[in-house]
């Protein structure tokens, strides 16, 4: 969708989508037919991956190289916000009651509105509009728009150094990738990163919280304003990782986010199995929030950035396609298999996570290389000799081509 419509015609599209699904939602109640809200539910799911892919992908084809990282990150500040105005807005004492709760499904429709108000004002992807559609004039009055008129020649030229190392490849399909030996290992960095993001626990953490909370002395009722807090928690730190990530780097991040996340599950593990004690529900409650920032601080805001950065133009579509659909499949695979895992190892299910953290924290400290103020041709670049280490003529000509624009 994002190849045939371009970026910003996928988001207007997106949002159609996402209008229709709220309005479906809502009539579930007046009409008393409940297909119409599993319907609407599942427009609003396919609006929601979409989204998650599209929305980074023209966000980091737009903004600056210093600044690709952080404004990427955006899309994590906003889905984090969301997630936390969903929670407060669905407390019993504002849309959460029995009579309130259509009109809290049909608020989804709000920010859809919104952006069909606003985005046809701004230009499409200037990287799209020049490299994969050859509009020279429109993409340079893109670049204008979001660069300004002064500093625009700097990215003009970084885009044409791409476009020239290219030579005039169009957009791939998925299954290409699997089939281009020079993208290798981005693609299985890519795969690692967004099952790993799921697979490394959070979704557990969210699933003990309330009994944490229950075993601390909260009262039932007043357990949902406490799990405000998890929101709060993830806002906070997608906000801070948008302050450091063009300054520490995407590497220190998401290590440190993972290697966090892993001494959590092991304290975690302690005060589960010891939850008898009257420090222990507390201590756990400590590393549910701790696990929380680490996963927003790392893992949560950095895998999309990469996913953006690893790729060329042409394979970047794709990428996120792939990208997607692993996190979602991984998302579904967790929720169908993490009772029958609870079930079986009970408070030792977080050694599985454990060490899963561990597995992918080793992997990008060994194959990913840190992409910070880099161009895209740069970055391929870092990857060459991982993808061409055993053939003894890699890729001559590409190879030449970017060694060429590098050096420029």
């Amino acid at each position: 969708m994002a190849g045939w419509l371009g970026r910003k015609g996928a988001l207007l599209m997106n949002n159609l989508l996402a209008l229709f699904a709220a309005i479906l939602m809502w009539a579930s109640f007046p009409t008393g037919l409940f297909e119409l809200l599993i319907i609407g539910r599942f427009l609003i799911g396919m609006n929601t991956g979409i989204g998650l892919c599209v929305q980074p992908l023209y966000i980091g084809e737009a903004a600056p190289r210093h600044l690709r990282g952080a404004m990427v990150i955006g899309s994590s500040i906003f889905l984090t916000g969301g997630i936390l105005t969903g929670q407060v807005m669905g407390l019993r004492e504002l849309l959460g009651g029995e009579e309130c709760w259509p009109f809290l499904l049909l608020s989804c429709g709000l920010p859809a509105i919104i952006q069909l108000l606003s985005l046809p004002w701004f230009p499409e992807s200037p990287r799209f509009t020049l490299l994969d559609r050859g509009d020279e004039a429109k993409g340079i009055k893109a670049l204008k728009r979001f660069h300004g008129p002064l500093r625009y020649h700097k990215e003009l030229e970084d885009i044409q150094r791409e476009n020239f190392a290219l030579g005039g490849e169009k957009a791939k399909k998925p299954w290409e990738l699997f089939a281009d030996r020079s993208i290798r290992w981005q693609l299985i960095a890519v795969i690692c990163l967004t099952m790993g993001q799921q697979l490394s626990g959070i979704n557990a953490i969210y699933f003990y919280a309330s009994y944490v909370f229950a075993e601390t002395g909260i009262p039932p009722e007043k357990i949902p304003y406490v799990t405000l807090g998890t929101g709060m928690c993830e806002c906070l730190t997608a906000l801070t990782c948008g302050l450091l990530v063009e300054s520490l780097g995407r590497r220190a991040l998401i290590l440190g986010g993972y290697c966090l996340m892993m001494l959590w599950c092991i304290i975690l593990t302690i005060s589960l199995t010891f939850q008898v004690y009257a420090w222990a529900p507390y201590l756990s409650m400590a590393c549910i929030f701790a696990f929380i920032l680490s996963f927003g601080l790392g893992p949560g805001g950095v895998t999309n950035i990469l996913t953006t950065e690893l790729f060329m133009q042409s394979s970047r579509p794709a990428a996120y396609t792939i990208a997607g659909s692993m996190s979602w499949l991984s998302f579904f695979a967790v929720g169908m298999l993490f009772p029958f895992v609870v079930k079986g190892l009970k408070q030792y299910c977080f050694i599985v996570f454990l060490l899963e953290c561990s597995a992918v924290a080793t992997f990008i400290f060994c194959v990913i290389p840190e992409t910070k103020n880099k161009t895209f041709l740069e970055i391929k670049r870092e990857f060459h000799k991982l993808n061409f280490r055993r053939a003894k003529e890699p890729d001559e000509e590409s190879h030449e081509r970017q060694q060429l624009c590098l050096e420029v």
